[in-house]
């Protein structure tokens, strides 16, 4: 069981680490769309968009933030990575089908321990119940003038 507990703890980690790349990837295209410069990359497609100045990111600066997000990006790749080649091997079908008849053997069971334990709760409740309307009755038999 605590062994099942590790590795649902991994895949955890790994679901958060996930969300972490899809947030360096966001933040990486908003910033890559919003700080960069409109260039012309072939002589027949004109530019015909210019950005504020103020709002470009000088080329130095530019190079050095995407080569800074590309580092995010390979060290979170590769903490997933990580964390994916440290999950077990799936089970071979067979054992998974032997590990679930099994459980469900011990289902049946407690299942059959649990009608047995509701019945006896019902007979005790039948029998306390009977008992004191016995006791009742007999309290009003005493009680009542003879007549």
């Amino acid at each position: 069981m605590l062994q099942e507990l590790s590795h649902m703890d991994r895949i955890t980690q790994l679901q958060d680490e996930i969300q972490q790349l899809l947030t360096i990837m966001a933040n990486s295209v908003a910033y890559l769309t919003a700080k960069a410069n409109f260039t012309q990359v072939s002589p027949d497609v004109p530019i015909t968009k210019h950005r504020n100045p103020e709002k470009v990111d000088a080329p130095e600066v530019f190079e050095a933030n995407k080569k800074e997000m590309v580092n995010d990006l390979m060290v979170k790749a590769k903490q997933i990575e990580y964390l994916i080649n440290s999950l077990p091997e799936p089970e071979p079908e067979e054992i998974q089908a032997h590990r679930l008849q099994e459980l469900e053997q011990e289902m049946s069971q407690a299942n059959e321990e649990y009608i047995r334990a509701v019945n006896r709760a019902k007979n005790l409740y039948k029998k306390v119940s009977d008992a004191l309307r016995n006791m009742l009755d007999m309290h009003d038999m005493i009680n009542e003038p003879a007549g």
